[in-house]
């Protein structure tokens, strides 16, 4: 694998001579785990690289439509059980080597294989057969109809990689986008610099910095003093008015994909028990939790679904704020006293909700054990280890229901019915019936209380009010740089 430190620290710090409307600093809370969007489940491995390190062969805009990446077009058959992608020509990767159908070919068998460590390995799983028709022209084989097969390619987890370079992108990320890894000072920053060899319209910026500030304090402060020159996830809202009040600030406040929830572990009792669920649901005041972790910034919801997307139902009511509802569960479940673990991962929104969630649920009766985990362990703790009661998270990927129908999925739901649903949803085409299917399923999670549903992450960000080109809405998990630039 070859290393582009030697040549790229050279540019980057010959950039830092040359005026600030060069680059930029972007303030980033979690630290990625590693820089492989192809094999880790963090959003932060996304918000670095995706469009500015990696592409796949089509991509979310801004608006959150799907548009051509590294495909220039594709057409589908009339059953939509084969796309044909036309490659663009002369794209390259970081190190030199031609990006053409045999990559394709290696990423999405690589990706939906067995021994797979893709965290949404599910978006391949109806591929049937990958074949080149020549180096520039792809055909996929579905095994079943799927008009969302454009959706699931533009996801982080479905960018094109090379087979040279994939087994070490966790820490030498080698892609086809408009950036190039300058350097990875691990626990402070990532750097990045221009692709001069990039295929597209070259990005403005010269190169652009994500530092990694957990603290709300610290952020506030690094703000204040010029130390980033944005921060797209803000995590101290609290702050905000004093930024709306500055004009050297600008304040942009929209839309994520991210269903804050409080994860269950559906496996082990009293959770196995609907009753006992039930109760924690009814013990939820979500108004307090946003107004008190988040400031008043995020939506409440009652089903794993974003109030923005068409097909959204609401539910709050099925779990609404009721204490007596919740004891008298409790009771019917036989449980006089209920005491539980609740792991919180470092957000703010987990950290801050965590504390005021763990005094509702005491006022009915449920006493909760308070551990407060880092990002790694959190992942291997509760993610992959299911090692936990209850945990408060964020899931940030566009339109994820179906990961209600995985039952080796972490909170352990995997209901063969809501399963039947996710198939049914796959095969069909027309709206009416999409937006039928999409009710029942999101009825059934609501209904189950699989998980405790609290809140629509919204996207708070504070930037130099010069800068142009930041997303408003986050569409996937990312901090797209190719349309930034500074204000003349």
């Amino acid at each position: 694998m070859r290393l582009f430190a030697p040549t790229l620290c050279a540019v980057l710090l010959a950039g830092a001579a040359m005026a600030a409307e060069d680059r930029i600093t972007l303030g980033m809370v979690l630290e990625p785990p590693n820089l492989d969007p192809t094999a880790g489940a963090a959003a932060a491995i996304d918000e670095v690289v995706y469009a500015n390190l990696f592409e796949g062969l089509t991509r979310f805009a801004p608006d959150g439509r799907i548009v051509p990446a590294l495909a220039a077009r594709w057409e589908v058959s009339a059953d939509a059980t084969r796309y044909t992608f036309h490659l663009r020509d002369g794209v390259t990767f970081h190190d030199g080597t031609a990006m053409d159908a045999d990559d394709v070919i290696f990423t999405l068998d690589r990706a939906r294989a067995e021994d797979s460590t893709n965290a949404q390995k599910q978006l391949f799983a109806g591929i049937e057969r990958v074949e080149a028709l020549d180096p520039l022209t792809v055909r996929v084989t579905l095994s079943a109809p799927d008009g969302d097969f454009p959706f699931k390619m533009a996801w982080g987890d479905a960018v094109i990689v090379a087979s040279e370079s994939a087994d070490s992108l966790a820490t030498a990320p080698i892609g086809t986008g408009p950036f190039r890894l300058a350097r990875w000072a691990k626990g402070d920053r990532v750097d990045l610099v221009r692709n001069p060899d990039y295929w597209g319209t070259p990005p403005a910026l010269a190169g652009a910095t994500f530092k990694f500030i957990s603290d709300p304090n610290a952020a506030f402060a690094a703000m204040m003093a010029g130390d980033v020159d944005a921060f797209p996830n803000f995590p101290a809202p609290e702050t905000l008015e004093l930024f709306e009040a500055d004009p050297r600030f600008s304040v942009i406040v929209g839309t994520t994909e991210g269903e804050t929830i409080l994860a269950i572990n559906n496996r082990q009792p009293p959770l196995d028990d609907p009753r006992v669920r039930a109760a924690i649901a009814h013990a939820i005041d979500r108004q307090d939790i946003i107004d008190g972790a988040m400031f008043g910034y995020g939506t409440p919801i009652g089903t794993h679904f974003a109030p923005h997307h068409p097909a959204y139902l609401d539910l709050t009511g099925l779990s609404a704020h009721d204490p007596d509802k919740a004891r008298a569960l409790l009771a019917e479940a036989g449980l006089e006293t209920v005491k539980l673990r609740l792991a919180l991962p470092p957000p703010a929104y987990a950290r801050r909700g965590g504390e005021i969630l763990a005094a509702q649920l005491r006022a009915v009766g449920i006493e909760t054990e308070i551990t407060n985990l880092e990002w790694a362990q959190w992942l291997e703790q509760v993610f992959r280890g299911h090692d936990f009661d209850l945990t408060i998270i964020s899931h940030t990927e566009p339109a994820d229901i179906g990961i209600y129908a995985r039952p080796d999925y972490y909170f352990g739901y995997g209901d063969t019915e809501f399963a039947g649903l996710m198939e049914r949803l796959a095969t069909t085409a027309a709206p009416a019936e999409r937006t039928a299917i999409l009710h029942a399923a999101q009825r059934m999670i609501a209904e189950e209380h699989v998980n405790g549903y609290l809140f629509q992450l919204a996207k708070t960000g504070v930037a130099d009010a010069r800068i142009r080109g930041l997303w408003e809405n986050a569409p996937t998990q990312a901090n797209d740089l190719t349309g930034v630039s500074w204000a003349e």
